[in-house]
């Protein structure tokens, strides 16, 4: 009885009911662990043969100029003349380290039927395969600053390791890193809680860091070098450690080849290659109907001189001020 009732009073179609003969506007999947990357952005990349990266480098000879920096023997500086020359030549290491590419390697599973029936406005496949190279990317950032052999945090030599101050990254400590990375700094690496907590100790010393849009996106400066964030600088261990307080590295690096810097190590122009360095190859269908897809990406990181990386350690990420 109500129905019939509810049916004499409406006027018109409901737009309940009318949703039924609409198409709905659908978002490609969204998810939140992925990073703008930008450390692998700002990072020139060298190609590779054979998946091997052979740095070669001088022999340390032990000889001083009179400034006491390390000199080749035998070198000559006179007034012109008629002098004895000299004899002298560079030697290289004997044994050069080799970096061997890592890889970040999954399988992909997508069920036949679902390509087949529900691939219309959005692929299936595509978007599967977005989402699993995203969480890859990610894992290779997190190899880059953090693996045991090869990664930027365990590659700083000693003499190019600074410690805080008093905690916190003031403008003394960041000072103090450019003065050991001094020929052509590149870039500040930190954790965006790290980057906070030196914009708060510049706006409290009356400072504030310059700001630069880069890439489309904005950085702070300190000295005119970008401070780039990248949550892989762990907190006390962790990418997302919201604790009151905790404890992370900054690092400043030069890059490039050219410049004897950082440099970023991957093998492009792979067989069945998605991007670069990047393999997509299709495994096969099982006997449930289950296509497999396997997903390996090459990369590694080398560090080509000893000065071209450094370290700010023992950065305090929770330390606020009050204002008056």
């Amino acid at each position: 009885m109500e129905q019939i009732q509810k049916q004499l009073v409406q006027n018109s179609l409901s737009p309940k009911t009318a949703q039924n003969l609409s198409h709905h506007t659908i978002s490609v999947p969204m998810m939140e662990s992925i990073t703008p990357r930008w450390f692998l952005s700002f990072l020139p990349w060298v190609p590779v043969e054979a998946g091997v990266y052979r740095l070669n480098r001088v022999r340390k000879c032990g000889c001083e100029d009179e400034g006491g920096h390390e000199a080749l023997p035998g070198l000559c500086s006179e007034r012109m003349g008629e002098h004895e020359l000299p004899q002298s030549f560079p030697d290289y290491e004997e044994d050069p380290r080799k970096y061997e590419l890592s890889i970040v390697q999954t399988i992909l599973k997508v069920n036949g039927q679902v390509l087949d029936i529900f691939n219309s406005p959005i692929g299936q496949l595509q978007q599967q395969l977005r989402l699993t190279v995203e969480a890859m990317k990610e894992r290779q950032e997190w190899e880059m600053i953090n693996n045991r052999d090869f990664g930027l945090l365990n590659r700083v030599a000693p003499s190019m390791r600074v410690r805080t101050r008093s905690g916190t990254p003031t403008p003394d400590d960041l000072d103090e890193l450019l003065a050991r990375v001094w020929r052509k700094p590149a870039f500040f690496l930190a954790h965006p809680r790290a980057i906070a907590a030196f914009g708060r100790e510049c706006t409290r010393r009356g400072v504030p860091p310059v700001a630069v849009n880069l890439f489309g996106s904005p950085f702070i400066t300190w000295r005119g070098v970008p401070l780039i964030p990248s949550d892989k600088l762990l907190i006390d261990g962790k990418s997302d450690n919201n604790a009151a307080a905790g404890r992370t590295s900054i690092l400043l690096m030069r890059v490039g080849e050219g410049d004897q810097g950082v440099v970023g190590l991957h093998q492009p122009g792979i067989p069945d290659e998605h991007a670069p360095s990047l393999s997509v190859r299709f495994a096969g269908i099982d006997s449930k109907g289950i296509a497999s897809y396997v997903l390996t990406l090459y990369f590694s990181v080398a560090v080509l001189t000893e000065n071209a990386l450094g370290v700010l350690e023992d950065v305090e990420v929770g330390r606020y001020h009050e204002y008056e």
